[in-house]
């Protein structure tokens, strides 16, 4: 009963944070793993990255030789070919706090006890119809595990996102990484925004005014200098992924 409320109590602070001033959110850039006995994208990352109640925590995900869904962000790690691998040979590697390498299932479970949101990004795989698997799989996972209303989708592949707006729920978050499409493109394909390198930004400014006229949302990656945050910040984008949470959430805090 103490988990239930006090998941429900940081889904609502999450929700009102905006309303209380702060309309920049912070995102663990697969989670928060800059810190002791973390690592990328380790269910250790997830559990830091909502002890520090960040808005939402990036991981990312890959379909294995046979089907499987792992969590990690390269796909050659550690001598594996995630892509060509099976699951059982993925999950033997070991990160770098000591953790077994997690599948989403396991990330999932993790999930369960903690409020923080689960920005799930699908890498590039090498072709069209492994994606559409993939994502058929992640979305019949997400409705398992009863997270419709948790997860945040996000892809550099074109594909992808498409895919993924066509099979989440109607009105799921789904951004697209790639930087190369302006934001009437993205409104027109059924995009909650872009999610763009801040240096994209930095060469097209007018793009967080207009996406923001558009009724869509601003996600600016990977940002971990001071200035760059402060930048974003000063011209309201609504989400900044980052490596340093702690960093931003302090110069958030600054009046």
């Amino acid at each position: 009963m103490k988990r239930i409320f006090a998941l429900a109590f940081w889904t609502l602070l999450t929700a009102i944070t905006p309303l209380l001033g702060q309309t920049t959110q912070v995102i663990a850039h697969r989670g928060f793993w800059l810190t002791a006995g973390s690592a990328q994208n380790s269910l250790a990352a997830l559990t830091k990255a909502d002890s520090i109640h960040c808005y939402g925590s990036e991981f990312d995900v890959w379909l294995t030789a046979d089907d499987q869904l792992v969590v990690n962000h390269d796909g050659l790690f550690k001598g594996v070919h995630i892509e060509q691998a099976t699951a059982a040979v993925c999950t033997a590697i070991r990160l770098d706090n000591g953790e077994s390498l997690p599948t989403l299932s396991q990330y999932f479970d993790r999930a369960r006890r903690l409020g923080t949101r689960l920005i799930l990004e699908l890498k590039p795989h090498k072709n069209a119809r492994r994606e559409t698997q993939a994502i058929e799989l992640i979305t019949a996972l997400v409705r398992q595990y009863g997270y419709e209303q948790r997860v945040e989708y996000i892809s550099f592949s074109l594909h992808a996102v498409q895919e993924f707006i066509r099979l989440a729920p109607e009105g799921t978050p789904v951004y697209y990484l790639n930087g190369d499409l302006p934001p009437q493109i993205l409104k027109a394909i059924g995009c909650a925004g872009p999610d763009y390198h801040y240096q994209v930004f930095k060469q097209h400014p007018e793009w967080i005014e207009e996406s923001h006229r558009l009724g869509m949302k601003v996600n600016a990656w990977t940002v971990n200098e001071a200035g760059d945050m402060q930048w974003l910040i000063d011209r309201g984008v609504d989400f900044i992924t980052t490596n340093h949470p702690v960093r931003l959430q302090q110069l958030l805090q600054k009046p």
